[in-house]
């Protein structure tokens, strides 16, 4: 059913069980997984330099920080069994889902696998939803997977 599924990866718990859920799916369609990283500016802001750019320090850190996700993450899922490979972007100016996007399609992707951190209220109207972005612009279906504080919320009444 599907055999090129895409895992937008960053690190978090929330990717992580993503990650997991995507393996499970593999291991029980024998399907490929990709796994992207995606260097964003906006999570980067105070590296900026207000002349001009991104220090060349901050931007070597961003892109070592994400090869070592990266490859984190490939040694879980090979160590399933699952073949997988892998990609970082980092071309700044485009957004996370535009991004994600652009890797479904040039790859061919069946199905894009992804964490959701479930913001809220302020936080998501300062932090914005990447899930978001990428349900919206996506090329293929999007498996949400939810985080652990998602669990622990209670219905009205109940807690």
């Amino acid at each position: 059913m599907y055999k090129r599924i895409l895992v937008p990866i960053d690190g978090s718990e929330t990717s992580n069980r993503a990650l997991a859920t995507a393996i499970e799916l593999a291991r029980a369609f024998g399907s490929r997984l990709r796994l992207i990283h995606v260097v964003e500016e906006m999570a980067y802001l105070s590296g900026y330099d207000p002349f001009g750019g991104y220090s060349g320090e901050l931007i070597k850190v961003m892109r070592e920080s994400g090869a070592k996700i990266l490859d984190q993450s490939m040694a879980v899922a090979r160590a399933a069994g699952v073949e997988t490979d892998n990609m970082l972007f980092d071309k700044f100016g485009e957004h996370l889902g535009e991004t994600v996007a652009t890797g479904a399609k040039l790859w061919g992707a069946d199905l894009i696998v992804l964490g959701t951190h479930g913001r809220r209220g302020i936080g998501r109207m300062l932090m914005g939803s990447g899930a978001e972005q990428i349900i919206r612009l996506a090329p293929v279906p999007v498996l949400v997977v939810r985080s652990d504080d998602d669990d622990k919320v209670t219905a009205p009444g109940k807690g």
